[in-house]
């Protein structure tokens, strides 16, 4: 409490929470609202002590990768069945209490034990190990106790949801939610960036819809994912609907892809502007859903429906992709006047590109939280983005420089 120790703690950096408490006017209320944390927090609070006491008594069993890619329900293994089984008895209470027949065959008890596993994990609980749950499985108790650490600190520093109608889109769950006070109206999965081109977290608002959106595409998708496919094939690209656009005499003009000699295109200096026509085809489906944002990140339909079956689904240029477009639809155009599902049909049935501007602009927030509480059971995703293990490393130097910061301080006193 001496002025010695607040000079030197003064340009200790903390984490967003400790910042915030340090800095505040009245830190009582930001320490009210961290002891009014979700209840979900009391959940994860109950899985960072396990995951501690695990990481003292050495940690999980590990189940060998070596073997087929994929070990199959009913499968005999007598090196890895036998592993996966310790594996989860060390967190399945019900696998603990099942019969045991062949301990070297893959049988309906340890079966049901993997989904159980893979539903808490978020990934498709269909009994089948791959790579993806190989991986999970092996995951050590130290990166567990990490990231929920890192859940947890983050839940303090986070703002309360507002109670007005808003989205949450949490991008390493691949998850939509549009809740109103505290209520949950839809929930869906969705299509987020790959690492390459991740989807930036961000605040913005809903304030318009596109039907019949064209697809203005952007340089970098035109470069790296169109040019390989217009060298291939440009007759089939122009069947997709594709125009290419490039300047004659300083006027822009709609070029035959045809008579371009695509194979010496620079890529670096990729010379024209690519759009897509309107249509069931189109990479924005036939919805888009208007945020405003530099970052020119929007939220749309696809014809790729098939996707939204993966568990991993971090596969787009950055934009979010809606498994439930039309139910969304529904939602979001609740006031605004002369406009319902049934006229939404018809303007889609026209195929014309149409925008209207929502009465009601909705709050939406892109955020980074991979380890969520779902029915009462903890789960948690990958990393993907790599942002956990910068938050990770942040706070463990803040510690140490806090720690650090503390000793000196009170160094004339020992």
């Amino acid at each position: 409490g001496s002025s010695a120790a607040r000079s030197s703690t003064a340009a200790v950096p903390l984490g967003p929470w400790m910042t915030e408490l340090a800095t505040a006017a009245e830190p009582a209320a930001v320490l009210d609202r961290a002891a009014l944390l979700p209840r979900e927090a009391a959940v994860l609070k109950r899985a960072l002590a396990v995951a501690r006491a695990r990481v003292a008594a050495g940690g999980y069993p590990v189940v060998p990768t070596t073997g087929p890619d994929t070990l199959e329900p009913g499968s005999f293994d007598a090196l890895r069945v036998p592993a996966l089984r310790a594996r989860l008895l060390a967190t399945d209470a019900l696998l603990a209490s099942a019969e045991v027949g062949d301990m070297t065959v893959y049988d309906e008890s340890l079966v049901a034990a993997v989904k159980r596993f893979q539903a808490a994990e978020g990934l498709e609980p269909d009994g089948r190990i791959g790579r993806i749950t190989f991986a999970a499985l092996n995951r050590p108790a130290e990166a567990t106790v990490r990231q929920l650490r890192v859940a947890l600190d983050m839940r303090r520093a986070a703002p309360p949801p507002p109670a007005e109608r808003h989205i949450e889109v949490n991008v390493p769950h691949q998850r939509l939610v549009l809740a109103e006070q505290g209520r949950v109206l839809l929930d869906m999965a969705v299509i987020v960036g790959k690492p390459a081109r991740a989807t930036p977290m961000l605040r913005v608002r809903l304030n318009a819809i596109q039907f019949n959106p064209q697809w203005g595409v952007p340089e970098r998708n035109a470069r790296e994912d169109l040019l390989p496919r217009f060298r291939r094939d440009p007759r089939a690209m122009m069947e997709k609907g594709f125009r290419v656009y490039g300047f004659v005499d300083g006027v822009r003009t709609e070029i035959d892809p045809t008579t371009i000699d695509w194979a010496s295109v620079n890529p670096t200096r990729f010379p024209y502007f690519i759009r897509q026509d309107a249509g069931d085809i189109n990479a924005l489906g036939r919805i888009k859903f208007i945020m405003p944002n530099t970052e020119d990140i929007y939220m749309h339909d696809t014809p790729d429906r098939h996707l939204f079956r993966r568990p991993d689904r971090a596969f787009s240029s950055g934009c979010i992709r809606l498994e439930k477009p039309m139910e969304l639809l529904d939602v979001v155009l609740q006031g605004t006047a002369g406009w319902d599902r049934a006229r939404a049909e018809r303007v889609l049935a026209s195929r014309a590109t149409t925008g209207v501007a929502i009465a009601r602009s909705i709050p939406v927030r892109l955020h980074y939280t991979t380890a969520v509480v779902a029915g009462g059971q903890v789960v948690l995703r990958p990393d993907i983005y790599g942002l956990d293990e910068a938050y990770a490393r942040a706070m463990d130097s803040s510690r140490t420089r806090v720690a650090s910061a503390g000793t000196t301080s009170l160094g004339g006193a020992r």
